[in-house]
């Protein structure tokens, strides 16, 4: 592993954008190949096998071009493949999961009261049915399947405010919010849909991702291994995609340019 070697990131679409987004914020010397699997989308209401699948062809194609690192900006590809993508490959690979600990710890101690929205299979997942094991005691935890979200934004739909809406109420409507503390985005995609998320919740409900926390763990893997890209280097991100199109193209570099 060298430090100039650039850093693999790959999503199911386009929500990893958000994820990169805050990287290059975090560590601008750094290089970023990303892969968008539009083509796949959505991996939330596949087979954990086919995700898992899809995955391993992605981080070879990554491992290919000589990264030195692959975060994987997806939720439910994490659920699905990190333990295998580490157990089959030796350079680091940087999961993620719902951001349940930073909402629980908001209480200082007092029980909280969390909405988790994230994908069908990101949910049904052992590894999210084990997260909240450790927070069900003493907070209450809902989980909130919004799967029409990442079909919007990978539609180009972001800008479309009132069917954003709608799909939120869809989702939301059923919650008394008064009782709410947090809503953790637990899908990049969703990111994205913040400011929409705010207009729907009171102002007193967190919402809560897990990017800056993908980023620091990151952050901390890299310089443990002597491994981060030297100050005065310029970074960058090169952006590709399974859907070739020029409307995805245009798309994806909307959103990082946002």
């Amino acid at each position: 592993m060298t430090s100039d070697a650039p850093i693999g990131v790959f999503d199911s679409g386009v929500g990893g954008i958000s994820v990169i987004r805050q990287l290059r914020h975090d560590m601008p010397s750094e290089r970023f190949l990303f892969f968008g699997d539009s083509a796949n989308a959505p991996y939330g209401e596949k087979t954990p096998e086919r995700v898992c699948e899809l995955s391993f062809a992605i981080v070879e194609r990554l491992r290919e071009r000589g990264v030195k690192a692959v975060v994987i900006a997806c939720n439910t590809a994490t659920s699905a493949a990190a333990k295998q993508l580490r157990e089959h490959y030796d350079m680091p690979i940087i999961g993620m999961e719902p951001a349940l600990k930073v909402a629980c710890d908001r209480g200082h101690g007092t029980p909280q009261r969390v909405i988790v929205a994230a994908t069908p299979l990101t949910l049904h997942e052992h590894k999210f049915a084990a997260l909240v094991d450790r927070f069900k005691a003493e907070h209450t935890i809902h989980a909130q399947p919004c799967p029409d979200l990442v079909t919007l934004l990978e539609h180009g739909r972001l800008g479309d405010h009132e069917a954003v809406m709608a799909t939120l109420h869809g989702y939301f409507d059923r919650y008394d919010l008064d009782d709410i503390d947090s809503v953790v985005l637990g899908c990049t995609h969703f990111i994205f849909f913040r400011d929409y998320f705010r207009e729907l919740l009171p102002d007193r409900i967190a919402i809560v991702d897990g990017n800056p926390g993908t980023s620091h763990h990151l952050r901390e893997v890299l310089a443990e291994r002597d491994a981060l890209a030297h100050a005065d280097v310029t970074g960058g991100v090169e952006l590709s995609n399974s859907d070739t199109s020029m409307r995805m193209t245009t798309l994806a570099r909307s959103l990082l340019d946002r």
